[in-house]
C-alpha cells in the first residue's frame, strides 16, 4: 500500500495567504457533503465555497500541488477533483471510513483511486488530529508540517483522531489515476526513481535508456484510459 509524503507543496508565504483567505470563510457542518454512512462518523467543518474567493484559493493550493515534481511521480494522475477546505476544532474528528469509490456530480464522475491531504496548520497549533491510515504493516499516524501533503489509496480504512486543542486546517482532494492498482503504482514509482537517478548521474546512459523503455512499456501495459 503506497503512502507518500510530498514535502513543501506550499511555502511559508503561500501558507500565510491561504490561511488568511480561509480565515474569512464561512464554515458549515461537514455532514452536509457526506454520504449516509459517513454522516454517522464525520464531525468537522468545511469552508462554504460561496463565502470566499474560491478560484484564488484553489489556484494557490492546487496550483502548487499539481506542479510539484513529486505529485505526478507518485499519483500518475488522470483527473483530480476540486478540494474541500476542512477545519477541525476541539472535540471534532472523523471516525473510521473508506472514501466513496465514485465521486463527483452526474456527468463529471470519477473513480477515487487516491486521497490527498494538504496540511495548512502548523502541527504545533493543535493536539490530536492525526490522520490514521490502516496499512498492511499496521496503522500509520500522519501529522505533517504545514505545507506538506500525504498521498494514500482511497480504498484504505482511515480516520482522523479527535482534536483536543487548537485548530487543524487541511485541504483534501481525490483523484483518478492512470494506474488503477496501488501495487502497480508503487512498482512504477520505484522504477521511475531509479530511472531518474540513472539519468541524473550521466553515467550508464545505455542502462538509463533501457530502463526508460521498460518504464514506458510497463506504464503502457497497465495504463487505464
Amino acid at each position: 500500500m503506497m503512502l507518500h509524503q510530498i514535502k513543501g507543496v506550499l511555502n511559508a508565504e503561500q501558507l500565510v495567504v491561504a490561511r488568511d483567505l480561509l480565515a474569512h470563510a464561512t464554515f458549515v457542518d461537514g455532514k452536509l457533503s457526506a454520504g449516509e454512512l459517513a454522516r454517522r462518523v464525520k464531525n468537522n467543518q468545511e469552508a462554504d465555497p460561496a463565502s470566499l474567493p474560491i478560484d484564488q484559493v484553489n489556484n494557490l493550493v492546487m496550483g502548487a500541488l499539481v506542479t510539484h515534481p513529486d505529485y505526478a511521480a507518485t499519483t500518475m494522475p488522470r483527473q483530480i477533483a476540486a478540494p474541500y477546505y476542512v477545519r477541525y476544532q476541539p472535540g471534532m474528528g472523523y471516525g473510521a471510513h473508506v472514501d466513496d469509490a465514485v465521486m463527483g456530480p452526474s456527468g463529471q464522475q470519477y473513480r477515487s483511486d487516491i486521497s490527498i491531504t494538504v496540511f495548512l496548520s502548523p502541527a504545533s497549533d493543535y493536539d490530536g488530529g492525526e490522520l490514521v491510515i490502516d496499512t498492511a504493516f499496521g496503522q500509520q499516524q500522519v501529522k505533517l508540517p504545514a505545507g506538506d501533503a500525504i498521498v494514500y489509496p482511497s480504498s484504505s480504512l482511515h480516520h482522523v483522531a479527535d482534536v483536543t486543542r487548537g485548530e487543524r486546517l487541511v485541504a483534501v482532494t481525490w483523484l483518478q489515476s492512470l494506474i488503477r492498482d496501488p501495487a502497480q503504482r508503487q512498482v512504477l514509482y520505484e522504477l521511475g526513481v531509479v530511472r531518474d537517478e540513472l539519468l541524473a548521474s550521466q553515467h550508464n546512459e545505455e542502462q538509463a535508456r533501457r530502463l526508460s523503455a521498460v518504464y514506458s512499456n510497463v506504464f503502457r501495459m497497465w495504463a487505464d484510459m
